[in-house]
């Protein structure tokens, strides 16, 4: 399974976020690809403790939907909402500019994948806790949905 725990699968991640355009076209959704962007920044720093988001759980969403997400090797589906927090529009980062979010963007998933990191501190919203290895995998799949929205 891939996760941003691994050295390789993470190493793909970034260089696909390196190759982001400010002019890359949704294959599905509302997001500009700089929208994309700030809400995967948004959504690392909330397992991080950097940013908070309501909560939208229940014993259901914490352990089938949670194994499912996580294990089932197929692509997430499409049109999932988000919390508020999180949403572009909403109460997500703006965009300001590209190149930057974009540089923010790989700090951000450099930080989430460093070797002192403590993601189990933090819940996810909809999942509840998560161990660290779930965060990873998470993030690696939470990444590669908004990445193939764009193409990459």
């Amino acid at each position: 399974m891939r996760s941003l725990g691994n050295a390789t699968d993470c190493r793909a991640a970034l260089d696909r976020i390196a190759r982001i355009q400010p002019g890359a076209r949704a294959r599905w959704g509302r997001m500009s690809a700089h929208q994309m962007l700030c809400h995967l920044s948004d959504s690392f720093r909330l397992a991080l403790g950097e940013r908070p988001a309501s909560s939208a759980t229940s014993p259901l969403q914490r352990t089938v939907v949670k194994w499912f997400a996580l294990y089932v090797p197929m692509y997430w589906p499409k049109g999932i909402p988000t919390r508020p927090e999180m949403e572009q529009g909403r109460g997500g980062t703006p965009p300001s500019d590209f190149a930057r979010d974009r540089a923010d963007l790989s700090g951000v998933v450099e930080r989430f994948t460093a070797p002192d990191r403590r993601l189990d501190q933090y819940p996810h919203p909809m999942f509840g806790p998560l161990t660290d290895a779930e965060w990873l995998r998470w993030g690696y799949l939470h990444a590669d949905h908004h990445l193939r929205q764009f193409g990459t």
